[in-house]
């Protein structure tokens, strides 16, 4: 397998506007199920986990039950992320599925909103977390909203309040934050602790050339209009690949810009334009945290 995951974005339509996301700029889109089918198809021979995220709420998608269907045809584990707005409407499709592996919770979604019922919001995405570990999956709550000094703002608090309420026994969640990426809360429940990112954009100023990064090396990234890009981050579609759904896969990952921009990774140096603007990869080049392998 070339890849440890590959990100495939089934929507890039979102229920929420969260100041934590950069603007939309492409055109609101839906993969079709010939689409997500082709897509699947053609990145099987390269990875095992795929990611059903980039941009966009994937549990909006009328299709998701019928992707996942697919997926578990494939024999893929799938990763999922959400902002956990409509679990108490979609969340059984996601327990229910063979395919999935672990959901991954975006809880610094809520603070960000008004008109949701916290309670409901909350016992909702706890109820969940808890009857996923019942059936053997992984959750893992996010909070990836922190500041430089990893530091969380008051909403933030008082979700982890909320959740010390319902995991007893971890009563130094806050403390845990400036040292831990990931706590285990649970069986199957993680909390995921992050710094507040931001998107990269040719925009931004340039950065060194030097330096590493798991673009191309460990994941590869497919938005919603086949687009491949080289990360997750790419939400834009700043340095395309190619397209999957107009060439073959296996063509765009045989030539160029993919393969002179994996090569570089693998010697320390970022050649694609857009990742010599992205200031996400400089985290990946100072002293790592300690992290538990599934709130990757």
């Amino acid at each position: 397998m070339l890849f440890k995951r590959v990100y495939l974005e089934i929507s890039n339509i979102c229920n929420l506007n969260c100041a934590f996301c950069s603007p939309p700029v492409r055109p609101r889109r839906r993969m079709t199920e010939e689409e997500f089918r082709s897509a699947a198809l053609q990145l099987r021979p390269y990875t095992d986990y795929l990611y059903l995220h980039i941009k966009g709420e994937p549990l909006c998608h009328p299709l998701l039950e019928k992707f996942l269907g697919i997926c578990h045809e494939l024999q893929y584990q799938v990763n999922i992320t959400t902002n956990a707005t409509l679990l108490a409407e979609k969340g059984h499709i996601l327990m229910e599925s063979p395919a999935i592996r672990q959901v991954n919770l975006s809880l610094h979604s809520f603070s960000a909103h008004d008109g949701i019922d916290r309670e409901a919001y909350l016992d909702t995405a706890i109820g969940f977390a808890k009857e996923m570990s019942r059936r053997g999956g992984y959750t893992v709550m996010r909070f990836w909203n922190l500041d430089g000094d990893r530091e969380a703002a008051e909403g933030t608090r008082e979700i982890l309040s909320r959740i010390k309420e319902a995991f007893p026994g971890h009563d130094e969640l806050e403390q845990q934050m400036s040292t831990h990426r990931s706590v285990c809360l649970d069986k199957g429940i993680f909390v995921s602790f992050e710094e507040e990112f931001v998107w990269p954009d040719m925009s931004h100023p340039l950065l060194p050339e030097q330096g590493f990064c798991h673009g191309l090396r460990q994941m590869l990234g497919v938005l919603a209009d086949g687009t491949v890009v080289p990360c997750c981050l790419d939400a834009d579609g700043q340095a395309p690949l190619g397209n999957l759904f107009e060439e073959p896969l296996a063509d765009i990952l045989e030539r160029e810009p993919f393969v002179s921009a994996r090569a570089g990774f693998f010697n320390r140096k970022a050649l694609l334009p857009l990742c010599r603007h992205c200031s996400y990869r400089l985290r990946f080049d100072k002293k790592s945290l300690p992290s538990d392998v599934r709130s990757r």
